[in-house]
């Protein structure tokens, strides 16, 4: 299945042709392996450079990483939103983990396709991880209070970026109750200024910074 960038090169004019490429070659590895384990809602299939890779992507928008940072990208599935990004900051170093074994198959099957060296993919859990990273990335995989309780010591102290240490977090609908549970001080971030589609309505990137 072939799949059209230009929407990620609409929005990201400084990408080069050959990580266009790569998220070309991404989606459609996506596209092939989805017929064989579900990653994605099969009739959003067509969707994925919108809904998927540019979702992704709204990171780059709040946070360009600054070369030699390092990223753990928790609960990656299909690589999302950890392999995108990789493309984005081949400078970045990010370390995608999922406990789900057959989901780190498909994502070591994209790394080794697309040539990524700045990525490694590990079937483990986040508590599980041995190291500090300046940045954690997650894509809603259960309610924040709870994610920053598996990661709030994986976060460095020093910091090399614009925005503090911490997490970038990408969740959907009314979050209020959801962030004012949170200690740190938590801003949310709207998609929807950066990428001006209806699919991106109450959806954010919501930066909480660690302090250690």
């Amino acid at each position: 299945m072939n799949f059209d960038l230009s929407i990620v090169s609409q929005h990201f004019p400084e990408f080069t042709s050959e990580q266009i490429a790569q998220f070309e070659t991404y989606a459609s590895a996506i596209a092939e392996w989805n017929e064989k384990i579900n990653l994605i809602s099969r009739a959003d299939v067509e969707n994925l450079p919108k809904r998927h890779i540019l979702h992704s992507l709204a990171i780059a928008k709040v946070m360009p990483f600054q070369p030699n940072t390092t990223v753990i990208d928790v609960g990656t599935g299909g690589g999302f939103p950890g392999v995108p990004l990789a493309i984005a900051f081949p400078e970045t170093r990010f370390l995608l983990v999922d406990s789900i074994g057959k989901k780190i198959k498909v994502v070591q099957d994209c790394l080794d396709r697309l040539g990524l060296e700045n990525a490694v993919a590990i079937q483990c859990r986040v508590e599980e991880v041995d190291r500090q990273v300046d940045f954690i990335v997650a894509r809603a995989v259960t309610q924040l209070p709870k994610f920053m309780g598996w990661i709030r010591k994986k976060v460095k102290r020093s910091s090399l970026n614009a925005l503090p240490n911490g997490v970038l977090y990408l969740k959907g609908g009314d979050l209020t109750e959801e962030l004012s549970s949170i200690k740190e001080k938590p801003k949310p971030y709207s998609i929807r200024d950066f990428f001006d589609y209806d699919e991106f309505d109450q959806k954010y990137v919501i930066h909480v910074p660690v302090k250690r």
